[in-house]
């Protein structure tokens, strides 16, 4: 990644924190996306400065077109042509049987995960197919595949059409030399996971786990850093699990 330019969404904690990390340490100038967490974004970025990477935070609403496409702006302004794009924004919001998932509710879930990607991408593409080098990383979850936990519908329809986002996106620009793919993390030791799961919950589904324990952050870092790296040159359209053994396909 040594030269690289990269943007990485929802960069200010758990997977995004991490994989900016690693990026930077690959030798990455990184960007990093966020909304709310100015402080962890700041700190991700001090954290990289530190150890000698060109890094910036830029503040935007991925669910808003016109943010989506300033951030990106400064993004490139700060640091260059984006090289790879980490779709990494999102969130579960919250836990919501269907008697009592309303519209609002519908539209906060799939705009947070799905609807930032797609601008996102959109967003960075012209650059990219451009230059005829790029590459576009989404995160997916286990729950695109299994439905999610209780009242995880939403988060579970919206990572479910990462994937099939991802297949799409990946047919139209791989003739631009545009890589794009996903991972799909299982349970992940991240502020998210520790807010809407119960310790209990946890340790349940640890012991179904073929590892025998739940992820890593960094763990899912290294395949995004993999999928985002000219080491993956010829793999397109391709959705990678990283769950421990716990969904096989």
């Amino acid at each position: 990644m040594t030269g690289k330019v990269a943007l990485i969404t929802g960069g200010s904690s758990g997977i995004g924190a991490a994989t900016a990390t690693l990026f930077g340490a690959l030798g990455a100038r990184v960007a990093i996306g966020y909304l709310r967490n100015a402080e962890g974004a700041e700190e991700v970025v001090e954290r990289l400065r530190r150890s000698g990477t060109h890094a910036v935070a830029v503040k935007g609403d991925l669910r808003k077109a016109d943010d989506v496409c300033a951030l990106v702006a400064q993004a490139a302004s700060a640091l260059g042509p984006i090289d790879a794009l980490v779709n990494n924004a999102g969130a579960l919001v919250g836990r919501y049987p269907i008697d009592s998932l309303t519209e609002d509710i519908w539209d906060d879930v799939l705009n947070a995960n799905l609807r930032s990607a797609v601008l996102c991408s959109r967003c960075v593409l012209p650059a990219m197919r451009a230059r005829r080098s790029g590459a576009i990383v989404n995160v997916g979850s286990i729950a695109g595949h299994t439905g999610g936990g209780p009242g995880a519908a939403a988060y579970a329809a919206a990572k479910a059409g990462i994937i099939g986002f991802t297949k799409a996106l990946a047919r139209e620009v791989a003739v631009d030399n545009v890589r794009v793919n996903a991972v799909s993390p299982g349970v992940i030791d991240t502020p998210m996971q520790q807010r809407f799961s119960s310790p209990d919950r946890l340790e349940r589904i640890a012991a179904r786990i073929p590892l025998g324990r739940i992820g890593r952050a960094d763990e899912c870092a290294q395949v995004i850093a993999f999928l985002a790296s000219d080491a993956a040159s010829y793999i397109v359209g391709e959705t990678i699990e990283v769950n421990g053994g716990l969904l096989m396909r």
